[in-house]
């Protein structure tokens, strides 16, 4: 019964990273045109997992993920030509956020389909700790 629990953590971990890769995604898509009271434009946030390595739960196969960081990304800002804009330097150039809206939409559907994968596994588990608890009775 240990190893299903251990199946359930390992599922919940990846449906915590890919929820926080969701909203972070979602915040980078909501500041696409954001700037910070600096002045500054807005940096695309960056996930970053990290396994929780055990090598005694590496024999078992039995890898959790966790969210190490989330970090501003260091990619360059985007610069249009824009002379009318309030925020143009004096050659006419906008420097805008880093973001860039096809990577994000690619990014939210690869996050929405490591969830449904974990959630996939977890109902899965749970199935069968329903069946193994039927068995006994």
């Amino acid at each position: 019964m240990n190893d299903l629990f251990r199946a359930f953590e390992i599922s919940a971990s990846g449906m915590y990273a890919q929820r926080i890769r969701m909203n972070t995604v979602a915040s980078n898509l909501a500041n696409y045109e954001s700037f910070k009271e600096t002045g500054e434009p807005y940096r695309r946030l960056e996930v970053v997992f990290q396994a929780i390595y055990d090598p005694e739960r590496v024999r078992r196969g039995e890898i959790p993920v966790m969210v190490k960081e989330v970090r501003e990304s260091q990619a360059p800002f985007r610069m249009i030509f824009d002379p009318s804009h309030p925020r143009a330097d004096a050659n006419g150039f906008v420097t805008l956020p880093n973001i860039d809206v096809a990577k994000e939409m690619a990014d939210m559907i690869s996050a929405i389909r490591s969830y449904e994968a974990n959630l996939n596994a977890f109902n899965l588990t749970r199935e069968m700790a329903q069946r193994t608890i039927e068995l006994w009775r």
